[in-house]
């Protein structure tokens, strides 16, 4: 029996960093063992993750297993989905990246392949937050 190429890519999002494994298949998204619609609570994170596969039109050409770890359901979302991201480019790199139908041009031009570098800011001394200062008495 031959094996199935296995494509693979790193995401992280704010604390979340997110291991992606592509596999051709049926189109089934597995997210820490559970499927994606009862992994997370809204359907919008679910749409997010998707939109590489939506853009390259992929969305039932692959099996993708996913082990993500810290922060909240929206920065987990970000880095699955730039791990896909990765993870198509990947998959596409036998194709010459300077044609109109390569997947690099089309998820550079969507904005998927950037890091979102944002994250929350540290906490100063003398301050309740990051820069929200205590209130200020005059008398």
């Amino acid at each position: 029996m031959a094996e199935k190429k296995v494509y693979c890519g790193t995401g992280r999002r704010k604390s979340s960093v997110a291991q992606v494994r592509m596999v051709p298949g049926k189109g089934s998204i597995t997210v820490n063992g559970v499927d994606v619609n009862d992994f997370f609570p809204y359907a919008t994170n679910v749409m997010d993750l998707k939109q590489p596969l939506v853009a390259t039109n992929t969305e039932e050409t692959f099996d993708i297993t996913v082990n993500v770890k810290g922060g909240g359901f929206t920065g987990q979302t970000g880095a699955i989905r730039l791990g896909i991201a990765r993870a198509l480019l990947e998959y596409d790199s036998v194709n010459d990246p300077n044609s109109e139908t390569s997947f690099r041009k089309i998820l550079k031009r969507a904005g998927f392949i950037t890091r979102d570098a944002r994250s929350k800011e540290r906490k100063k001394p003398g301050l309740k937050a990051a820069r929200r200062a205590p209130q200020f008495s005059k008398r």
